[in-house]
């Protein structure tokens, strides 16, 4: 499940280092993005955990894990909770918790001017990765951007960046991998441990070396490698 300005392609150097034999592996889109842009929703995160339970009962997966990004990582805490039996592991990716981003004022108002401002997005990729990345990247991946809704963006910003869930996920016993960015100035290690690491006792928080936000794009065969040892043991 994708991050807040994700498409699915953002997932390929990653998809295409794991290994076809032992996964089957499924990009998510929630509606209003990409593929799905023109599916009409309620643009949340209950709507997108039923959609992925619904997915799963089409792929005829009586079990499955999830892996998401940013604020995917709170999204696919929502499938676990809908789907406690059926939800095998977690693995975040540089993962907005169940307690949420809970913005200040200023910082609410930033984001949400990027939902209309191309250039705004575009500043949040280089901040985000610790403007160590090229500008052209960072602006082909906000332009990437442009296939989802701006209405559906709005709806999913205001499911991450408030206050969560925190108070539901208590006591969901699923294994969990955290898989945080040397270079991520947001969610880094010991933010991760004081949101996931209170909600999951058992939690397994890892960094990873030369990266920010976005792990699966900066260096994807590692986080591949992360995400068949956390999958397959």
């Amino acid at each position: 499940m994708s991050g807040w300005m994700g498409v699915a392609r953002h997932w390929q150097p990653m998809l295409d280092a794991l290994d076809e034999d032992r996964f089957e592996v499924v990009v998510f889109e929630y509606r209003g993005y990409g593929s799905r842009r023109a599916e009409d929703g309620a643009y949340n995160f209950d709507e997108a955990a039923a959609d992925v339970i619904t997915l799963a009962d089409v792929r005829e997966w009586p079990h499955f894990s999830l892996i998401g990004h940013s604020m995917g990582g709170m999204a696919i805490q929502h499938v676990a909770l809908a789907a406690r039996e059926r939800v095998q592991k977690l693995m975040g990716i540089a993962p907005v918790s169940a307690s949420g981003a809970d913005m200040d004022a200023t910082r609410r108002a930033f984001f949400e001017s990027a939902v209309n401002d191309l250039s705004v997005r575009h500043q949040i990729l280089q901040l985000s990765t610790g403007q160590r990345l090229t500008q052209t990247w960072s602006r082909r991946m906000a332009s990437d951007s442009r296939e989802n809704l701006p209405q559906a963006m709005r709806g999913y910003l205001a499911e991450w960046s408030g206050r969560g869930f925190a108070d539901r996920v208590t006591g969901l016993s699923v294994p969990v991998q955290v898989l945080v960015g040397e270079h991520d100035p947001g969610i880094n290690a010991a933010q991760a441990a004081r949101t996931w690491g209170l909600h999951y006792p058992h939690a397994r928080i890892d960094v990873i070396p030369q990266v920010g936000h976005y792990p699966m794009q900066e260096l994807p065969v590692t986080v591949a490698a992360r995400a068949e040892a956390w999958l397959w043991q």
